[in-house]
């Protein structure tokens, strides 16, 4: 063989070992078995406490991450739970309770409820600015957003929007708030001085978005839809700027800003991962594989680990003609979260 072959042949090894490194990047790493009954949303993590919160039906899990155990006590009072959001400069924890349109106001220390506060209809995902101290609660029945102040644990606005809204993340240095308006198919932008709407931003190609990350060093935007497509966007203009396929039921998105990488959770069973090569380039690098219903995921950025809570279904019934079709009934004692990490 000669030295033009080698070298050609070297090359070729190197590009296929660095795909197959690039696709294989996440693996397994472990499930956290958490049990009992009822369905789950959103989960987050508090890093420096290195606890995990699971919202899970009339209550909150808390996962040690030291050890991956479920703690014996679980946050209680929460019908209806979404989110759980970890505020630990307070020591304190809010919660947005969807069946009694309230946030709960949580002693993290004891994981007890201390108030609760009245929101809008229907109160679900939750983001928090840290540059002002304000908890928002997103109401997505009741077409707002309910702002609390952490430190006092009182409400200080509440916040009309166009739509229906889902998942938001703050910048507290650029003084706002995103939140993806999931039947308008836009982000809406939050100024949080005047704690109004300045801007609202069409996804298109994109729609009907769910999971929302921020690359703030970049000022990149990255927007999951159930048109099975994650959309990144400038936050200063609005402007879509590139797109990637993910799978189908997305939920959950989360940017890493250490490898540059964004998630995005799907219910089919995947997680699709892209790598932001450039402000304005997003390459997909891999399409973990998880398991159905593995909708919502948390992040952690000191392991870089991925979370996704899911379980096993029984097979829904067939429906009447015309009617809706019912969503697959969750067996007891099989709800557990998957921990993927590079």
């Amino acid at each position: 063989m000669t030295l033009k072959a080698i070298g050609l042949l070297t090359c070729m090894m190197a590009l296929l070992y660095g795909v197959a490194v690039a696709e294989d990047a996440y693996k397994f790493v472990r499930e956290i078995p958490i049990g009992g009954e009822g369905g789950w949303d959103i989960l987050t993590i508090d890093s420096e406490s290195r606890c995990l919160y699971l919202s899970h039906a009339t209550k909150v899990d808390v996962v040690n991450l030291a050890n991956n155990k479920l703690l014996g006590t679980a946050i209680t009072e929460t019908p209806g739970v979404h989110t759980f959001l970890p505020i630990h400069e307070f020591l304190r924890g809010f919660s947005s309770n969807g069946k009694e349109s309230k946030a709960s106001v949580v002693d993290l220390t004891t994981l007890k409820t201390v108030s609760k506060l009245d929101t809008g209809e229907g109160p679900d995902a939750m983001t928090y600015d840290p540059l002002r101290g304000e908890v928002y609660v997103f109401n997505h029945k009741g077409n707002s957003a309910t702002v609390i102040d952490a430190k006092t644990a009182t409400v200080t606005a509440t916040i009309p929007l166009s739509g229906s809204p889902e998942f938001a993340v703050a910048n507290g240095i650029a003084h706002r708030v995103y939140c993806n308006i999931e039947d308008k198919s836009e982000v809406a932008v939050i100024d949080t001085a005047k704690h109004e709407v300045v801007a609202n931003w069409l996804l298109a190609p994109g729609e009907e978005p769910s999971g929302i990350a921020l690359d703030a060093t970049h000022h990149r935007l990255f927007a999951t839809c159930h048109n099975k497509m994650m959309v990144m966007l400038d936050s200063e203009s609005g402007k879509v700027l590139a797109n990637v396929p993910i799978g189908a039921g997305t939920d959950g998105c989360a940017f890493d800003d250490a490898t540059q990488l964004a998630f995005a959770s799907c219910g089919d069973g995947t997680t699709t991962i892209a790598k932001e090569e450039t402000p304005d380039k997003l390459t997909v690098v891999q399409t973990l594989k998880t398991e159905r219903g593995a909708r919502t995921m948390a992040l952690d950025p000191k392991t870089h680990r991925i979370y996704l809570p899911t379980a096993q279904f029984q097979p829904a019934p067939s429906p009447a003609p015309g009617a809706t079709p019912a969503r697959p009934t969750i067996v007891p004692n099989t709800l557990k979260i998957l921990v993927y990490g590079p």
